[in-house]
C-alpha cells in the first residue's frame, strides 16, 4: 500500500486506501459484504462512543473515536465509488458549498450578531433550499431519539414564534400535564398524558438551555454508577442486596453517591 510504505498514515489518503483494499478483490471477506444498509448500526454505535469520548475528557480517546467515525464516512464513500453514483469529490464539494452558503454573515454580506440570529438564518436558509412551501419540521430526521426530536421540533417552531412568552408558561404547563396524567383513568390515556408531560419537560429544558436527551443520558450514567457501586458495597459487607429494606438501600444509595458522585 502506497500511503502505508511511504509511512504516510495520517492522512485521510491513507484511510481511502486501506478502505478500498478492505473492500475490493481479495479483501475482507466480511467487509465485502456491508452495504449503506447494513452499516447504519455501526455508524450510530460510533457517533454514541464519540459522545461518550467527550464526556471522559480523554483527548486520546476522542481522536480514537472520531477515526472510527471517519471509517463509516470512508466505507460509504467506497460503497457510493463502486456503485458509481459518486466519490470523495461530491462529499466534500457539497459540504464546503453549503457552509459557506449558510454562513452570509462570514462569507458574504448578511449580519448576525448573536448566536441566536446565527440559527434563525441557517433555517431560513435551510428552507429555501427545500422549497418555501416544505414544512419547518419537514427536515428533521424521523430517527433521532425520542428527547432530541422533541427538542428539535420545538426550536423549529419556536423559530416560526410558536413560543411561550416566558419559560413562566411553560412551568404552569408542565403543572397541567402532571394534573392530566393524575386524572386518566385508562391505560392509553395515561401513555398519552405521560408523552405530553415529557414533551413538556422538554420544552423546560429548551428555555433553560439544555439538551433533555444528553441531560437524561448523564442522568442515566449517574444512577447506573451510583446502582453498580450499592451492589458493590452489598457483597463487600456480606449482604444479600436485594432482602436489604428500602430504608437500609436508601441509606447505601446515600453512601455510593459520596463515593460516586
Amino acid at each position: 500500500m502506497d500511503s502505508k510504505e511511504s509511512g504516510n498514515m495520517g492522512t485521510y489518503q491513507a484511510l481511502e486506501e486501506i478502505v478500498a483494499r478492505l473492500l475490493g478483490p481479495g479483501g475482507c471477506p466480511w467487509d465485502r459484504e456491508q452495504t449503506h444498509q447494513s452499516l447504519k448500526r455501526n455508524l450510530l454505535e460510533e457517533c454514541y462512543e464519540v459522545m461518550e469520548a467527550i464526556d471522559s475528557g480523554n483527548p486520546g480517546k476522542l481522536a480514537e473515536e472520531l477515526g472510527d467515525i471517519l471509517v463509516q464516512v470512508a466505507f460509504h464513500i467506497q460503497l457510493a465509488r463502486e456503485e458509481g453514483s459518486f466519490g470523495p469529490q461530491e462529499v466534500f464539494t457539497s459540504i464546503n458549498e453549503k457552509l459557506i452558503r449558510r454562513h452570509p454573515h462570514v462569507f458574504g454580506d448578511a449580519e448576525a450578531r448573536t448566536a441566536q440570529e446565527v440559527k434563525a438564518n441557517w433555517e431560513a436558509i435551510k428552507r429555501q433550499e427545500r422549497g418555501e412551501d416544505s414544512s419547518r419540521l419537514g427536515a428533521i430526521p424521523k430517527a433521532l431519539p425520542a428527547l432530541a426530536h422533541a427538542q428539535l421540533i420545538q426550536d423549529r417552531a419556536s423559530l416560526a414564534g410558536f413560543d411561550w412568552d416566558s419559560v413562566e408558561g411553560v412551568r404552569e404547563k408542565l403543572r397541567e400535564e402532571l394534573q392530566e396524567l393524575e386524572d386518566a383513568q385508562t391505560q392509553e390515556e395515561r401513555e398519552w398524558e405521560l408523552g405530553d408531560v415529557l414533551f413538556t419537560l422538554v420544552n423546560q429544558g429548551r428555555w433553560m438551555d439544555i439538551q433533555a436527551e444528553e441531560s437524561l443520558r448523564r442522568a442515566n450514567q449517574r444512577f447506573y454508577h451510583r446502582f453498580i457501586c450499592m451492589e458493590g458495597l452489598s457483597q463487600e459487607r456480606g449482604v444479600d442486596f436485594p432482602s436489604l429494606s428500602m430504608d437500609e438501600k436508601e441509606a447505601l444509595w446515600r453512601e455510593a453517591k459520596k463515593r460516586v458522585g
